[in-house]
């Protein structure tokens, strides 16, 4: 996903008086972002309660996944003009990632997307911020924004569930026996696509991120939180096709909302090896319920 080698962003006429830099602390104009450049790959874990147009509204698909995720810089400052404050300069990131099944070679998902560093801002009131635009071909678009915090420490990582709920409350859960592998269900991944999936991994697949970095001496941690909601950032959301927005009887399955997190991470040793995990969950709205659809991978930054 290269630019062409002459293309730069050149403000016409200049932006005056911008702030130049979002992340004045870090050297590199993209802030917090600098340390994703170059290509990625790795395994991971996904899994979605996907709608079953049958006996039964929903079918839990799991997957073990190989992944790979190239980010390139933009050159030059991308401007924002502004009404009611100054303009703004940001600086971004384009990305290409591509996930497949590991047991069946079979492609799951491509998105081609954004990433950018966005300054402080006055109206509205917000400090720097970070922006993920993704382009996803299943039939939705997101805008997630937030926050970027570099630690001296590895990550910590929660645990998450994947049980569905009721849309709107959180806490109203609905269990359904096809998140147990040991209960058989004609409704959930069988046979060669269940390799090497556990219990553990449906019940928590967050344990696949605190496997892989158990025991490993993480001396810095970059940690990239953006989400669609609107808040705490103002800014964000989903847009999805007719097919997925649905009609009169309601959505086939409309993305509501995404939340994720990337840890970018320093693992001491020579030579260093830098580390990308990052979980993502996505609600699926269909038939009056909230169903996550959560990805997580860890993923080793390759040879330039």
């Amino acid at each position: 996903m290269d630019l062409a080698t002459d293309f730069a962003f050149t403000p016409l006429p200049a932006v005056e008086n911008a702030v130049q830099a979002p992340f004045p602390e870090v050297a590199s104009p993209l802030g917090p972002l600098a340390g994703l450049v170059g290509k990625w790959s790795g395994k991971g874990f996904n899994m979605i309660w996907r709608p079953d147009n049958g006996t039964q509204d929903h079918f839990l698909e799991l997957n073990v996944t190989s992944e790979q995720l190239e980010f390139s810089p933009i050159s030059g400052s991308i401007p924002n003009r502004g009404l009611l404050q100054p303009d703004i300069n940001m600086f971004g990131l384009t990305y290409l990632q591509q996930i497949s099944d590991a047991n069946l070679k079979a492609g799951l998902h491509i998105e081609p997307g954004l990433w950018l560093a966005v300054p402080k801002t006055t109206d509205p009131a917000e400090g720097p911020t970070v922006a993920r635009l993704a382009s996803i071909p299943h039939g939705t678009t997101i805008v997630a924004q937030g926050t970027a915090t570099t630690a001296a420490a590895p990550p910590t990582i929660p645990g998450t569930s994947i049980r569905p709920f009721t849309i709107g409350q959180s806490l109203s859960l609905f269990v359904f026996p096809e998140e147990t592998l040991s209960t058989p269900s004609s409704f959930r991944t069988s046979g060669a696509g269940l390799t090497g999936v556990t219990q553990e991994m449906v019940s928590n697949p967050n344990s696949v991120l605190q496997a892989a970095i158990a025991g490993q001496h993480i001396t810095e941690t970059t940690t990239l939180r953006v989400n669609t909601n609107d808040a705490p950032i103002l800014g964000g959301g989903t847009a999805n096709t007719a097919f997925l927005k649905g009609g009169g009887g309601g959505p086939n399955a409309v993305s509501a909302s995404v939340n994720a997190t990337f840890w970018l991470e320093t693992i001491e040793g020579n030579p260093v090896i830098h580390q990308l995990q990052y979980a993502q969950t996505v609600l699926l709205n269909f038939n009056g319920l909230s169903w996550p659809h959560i990805t997580v991978a860890t993923l080793r930054q390759q040879p330039a």
